[in-house]
Order: structure tokens, then sequence, then C-alpha cells
């Protein structure tokens, strides 16, 4: 999944962002089941801070979009 955001654009990052990944499951390139980067990789892949895309993730499972699981690792 490529997501470009534009600094100059009147759209909020965390919007760009969301609306992008709706608009990857809407074509098919994101199916159920797939897994989404890391917070923190994402945040960093694309050059943003890692609180929007915690709001990206946050805002999707709200509208159940996205089901955020954690994993115990001990």
């Amino acid at each position: 999944m490529k997501i470009l955001i534009s600094n100059t654009s009147d759209s909020p990052l965390y919007q760009q962002i969301k609306d992008q990944i709706k608009d990857a499951i809407l074509k098919g390139e994101l199916a159920a089941g797939d897994s989404l980067p890391s917070i923190r990789a994402f945040a960093n892949d694309i050059k943003v801070s890692v609180l929007t895309v915690r709001r990206v993730y946050d805002d999707l499972e709200q509208e159940g979009i996205l089901d955020l699981v954690f994993n115990l690792l001990v």
C-alpha cells in the first residue's frame, strides 16, 4: 500500500492517510485479515508523527473498519 501525503492540501494529514487506507480497501488492495504496519513503523515510513497514525488507526477502529489486535509477547 502506497500512501502519498501533501503538506499543501487543505485536508489534514490524518484525513489524507485515512482516506487512502479506505480507498485501498475499496480497491481490494487491502483485504480482511491483512496486517497494517505498526504505528511506529508506519509513521516512520510516511514521515509523520506517531500520534497522527495513532489517530488514523483509532478512527478506523471506531468506524468498524479496523480491528486493532495486541499480542502479548511474554
